[in-house]
């Protein structure tokens, strides 16, 4: 009675495996489209009057199964600091300003294309860095898409491009020009094409000028403003850390700096200069590694501090660090102390 299980068990697995040819795409079926005919009048009127300057052609359908991909052109992206373009530029070029920290700004360009040209494993046919032309040799700004189960049938078009970096008098201000020199690959190079390629080129450089920027920027904070103390004596001849920056400069804001390692100031005292903190080690997590927040660990015991924060003969400021009692801590403490300071004071880039 159940012989037709079997059969209804082909059927689906034919049904299956047939796909396509069973459920068809009709995305480019006729009956998707409408066109508008014009007013037909009855037979016992007149037609209406038409201005021919207005007459609308009936659209005609046109059933074509290949997507067509319509771009607009690329656009350069300044999303560097200091990056800017003109808007009635044609060309691929971008303009950079020269920001804090850049000592030789066709330099700091120059230096940027030839990391994004490793970064493509691009070889050069030509550098003059005196004239700031740079000619690469064949290379695929535009990878193919690989499968990792089929791989791809369709080859990487390739190219050639010449960089050339022009820089003001005044050398504050450069252009970047990106050109299309040589092109070969199975699409054909129109205008549009070449503009997009020559775009993406240049906009490679602009995010690399970018990212090293910014990387400048950090090591600028860390270098600014940083007190680079070392071991040394004060006045009296006790065991201190040692800095050639003014007092005024080191007091007003050492105590905020001690509040970032774990410390909670108790008194603060304009006259003597003496500060007086509690030390709580601070409680880590793998969290804090993850992203960063780690507070340095000092090589000190938890408790109550003094720091003696006074001028020194050569116009300086000390620090003498004791213990709550009042007892100058042993210089080898103070010399450990002196790098666990230091090594915050660099990895924050904290301005004291």
């Amino acid at each position: 009675m159940q012989y037709w299980i079997p059969k209804a068990l082909a059927v689906s697995v034919l049904v299956s495996l047939s796909g396509c040819s069973v459920f068809t795409n009709s995305a480019h079926s006729e009956r998707n489209y409408r066109t508008h005919e014009p007013v037909k009048a009855p037979a016992s009127l007149s037609q209406p009057a038409q201005d021919p300057v207005y007459k609308m052609e009936v659209g005609q359908y046109d059933n074509n199964p290949d997507a067509t991909n319509y771009r607009p052109p690329a656009q350069v992206l300044t999303v560097a600091k200091g990056s800017w373009v003109e808007e009635t530029d044609k060309i691929a070029r971008v303009y950079f300003d020269k920001s804090d920290g850049i000592a030789d700004l066709d330099t700091f360009i120059w230096d940027t294309i030839k990391s994004v040209l490793a970064n493509n494993e691009a070889a050069t046919t030509k550098e003059d860095k005196l004239l700031g032309v740079i000619e690469t040799d064949w290379y695929a700004i535009i990878k193919t898409e690989e499968s990792w189960l089929w791989g791809s049938d369709k080859n990487a078009d390739l190219e050639k491009f010449r960089f050339t970096i022009e820089e003001k008098s005044h050398q504050r201000t450069a252009s970047l020009r990106v050109e299309l020199i040589d092109f070969k690959g199975d699409n054909a190079l129109t205008d549009l094409l070449k503009q997009q390629l020559e775009v993406r080129a240049l906009n490679q450089v602009v995010s690399e000028f970018d990212y090293r920027y910014r990387q400048l920027e950090v090591e600028m904070r860390k270098r600014q403003g940083v007190i680079s103390l070392e071991m040394g004596f004060d006045n009296k001849g006790n065991a201190a850390l040692v800095t050639e920056q003014s007092y005024d400069a080191v007091f007003d804001r050492f105590s905020g700096f001690l509040e970032r390692l774990s410390f909670t100031i108790v008194e603060i005292n304009q006259e003597t200069g003496l500060i007086t903190a509690d030390y709580s080690a601070p409680e880590t997590s793998v969290w804090d590694s993850i992203w960063g927040d780690e507070v340095a660990q000092l090589p000190i015991d938890e408790g109550q501090y003094q720091i003696l924060v006074s001028k020194t003969k050569e116009g300086g400021t000390s620090l003498t660090w004791m213990d709550d009692k009042g007892e100058t801590l042993e210089p080898g403490t103070m010399n450990g102390l002196q790098q666990a300071l230091e090594a915050a004071l660099i990895k924050r880039g904290i301005k004291i």
